[in-house]
């Protein structure tokens, strides 16, 4: 009797990465149930307590690249479990706030250093763990960060109303803590540190695929490829807080409720679960370059959506499309990285790129509040942020990979070119020879 086929383990990393990723990022969304109880009990105006979440965005996406480093040296479990108390201390510490400066030492930095242990060690370390169906791989893993901005703020609102907001912060840093911690335990740092190959697939296969690029950051850097690519990103992610923070003040000035407004929210939440989820399998078929400046594409049609829509269906629709395409573009970042320059330092790779693209997007909220001040409209600020991304499909569409690099869904053959790739040391001559790269878990 055959013995039945046993779950290949990235499956289980995937799954821990959509745990991390649906509490860290419902965490964060919480930030606006928070935001009118702090303003409530204080005082404060909009625009100074609003400059903690712009500092947490800046912060905790410039924290990407050391934690992408430290995730390629140490492995994701560790740098996860030092995240979690650095977050759920954090947020337990907003329960005893008193003061504006505190908010901004304790959110805007604590919390933004444990945040950016989330995004890039999860999905860097899915990019490792997957290559044939590495698109479906992250798609799965980074739709949790929507499900949990779709889910948990609900949970807080309810949190607030029974244990009051301090109650209520302790109350999430300790679960966030708690469940960040026991999650980090089954995140391992590759394949190979288990004796195992990227897919599940056997030695024979995964010998006779062609071994794909290894670069290292230092190699990468000095690549056109990577710098196309940050420039690509850096121009979609301007603008992407724009809708998160700004759209049910928009939908105020409209003449609608702050419930509907806040239900556009949940649309948005909604269409990003949709594009992580459909769109990663698909890119793995079509290619991971064209679906992404599709995807911009497409977020360029939203933004002027929002720009022209007065009635709700014209809201619902732009909100739902902006989701699908801002999800989808999330989620195929690490996995395009990977692509293009191997698996080995992803966590270096995307870290990088994450750093220097993903900390613009603090700008974007600002600037869109500052165009509305000036002309007392969102209009100007929506066209601006569709040319933006009309621009990152023109410098997507002119990146092709470095000498040696691969496109998604298609083996390229060996060729000359793969003389250029950097020299392999340590643990990665060890993998392109399929020993195990590290005998640490990770």
């Amino acid at each position: 009797m055959r013995a039945p086929a046993r779950l290949f383990y990235g499956w289980i990393v995937v799954a821990g990465a959509f745990l991390v990723l649906f509490t860290a990022y419902g965490a964060q969304y919480s930030f606006g149930v928070f935001f009118n109880a702090l303003l409530e009990e204080f005082g404060w105006s909009r625009a100074s307590l609003a400059g903690v979440f712009s500092l947490y965005a800046f912060t905790y996406a410039a924290f990407g690249f050391p934690a992408g480093r430290l995730t390629d040296r140490w492995g994701p479990g560790r740098v996860i479990a030092i995240g979690a108390l650095f977050l759920g201390g954090a947020l337990a510490g907003m329960a005893l706030v008193t003061r504006l400066w505190q908010p901004y030492v304790l959110y805007g930095l604590v919390a933004a250093l444990g945040m950016g242990t989330a995004y890039v060690p999860c999905n860097s370390t899915v990019v490792k763990w997957f290559v044939r169906r590495r698109g479906l791989a992250v798609g799965i893993a980074s739709s949790g960060g929507s499900v949990g901005t779709f889910l948990l703020p609900p949970l807080a609102q309810a949190a607030v109303a029974s244990l009051g907001w301090r109650g209520a912060y302790a109350a999430c840093g300790i679960v966030v803590g708690v469940v960040l911690v026991t999650v980090s335990r089954v995140m391992r740092r590759d394949p190979e540190s288990l004796g195992l190959h990227a897919d599940g697939d056997p030695p024979a296969a995964a010998t006779a695929a062609p071994p794909g690029p290894a670069w290292s950051l230092g190699g990468a850097v000095r690549t056109p490829a990577l710098w196309l690519l940050g420039a690509a990103f850096t121009a979609t992610w301007i603008p992407v807080f724009i809708p998160l923070v700004h759209l049910v003040a928009y939908a105020r000035d409209l003449g609608h409720s702050p419930l509907l407004g806040a239900s556009l929210v949940s649309a948005l939440g909604a269409g990003a679960v949709m594009g992580r989820l459909i769109m990663g399998g698909v890119s793995d078929r079509l290619g991971r370059r064209p679906t992404i400046a599709a995807a911009m594409g497409l977020q360029a049609v939203a933004f002027g959506g929002f720009a022209v829509a007065g009635g709700l269906t014209g809201l619902y629709l732009a909100s739902f499309v902006f989701g699908f395409s801002y999800g989808t573009i999330s989620t195929l970042f690490p996995a395009i990285v990977g692509d293009y320059f191997g698996r080995e330092q992803a966590g270096s790779l995307v870290g990088f790129l994450f750093m220097v693209a993903g900390s613009m997007a603090a700008w974007g909220p600002l600037g869109a509040g500052a165009i509305h001040d000036a002309t007392g409209s969102y209009a100007p600020a929506f066209a601006t942020a569709a040319a933006c991304n009309l621009g990152a499909v023109a410098l997507l569409l002119g990146c092709r990979p470095p000498p040696g690099g691969r496109l998604a869904g298609r083996r390229a053959a060996p060729s000359a070119a793969t003389a250029a790739a950097p020299i392999l040391r340590g643990p990665e001559r060890r993998e392109r020879r399929g020993w195990p790269a590290s005998r640490e878990d990770g």
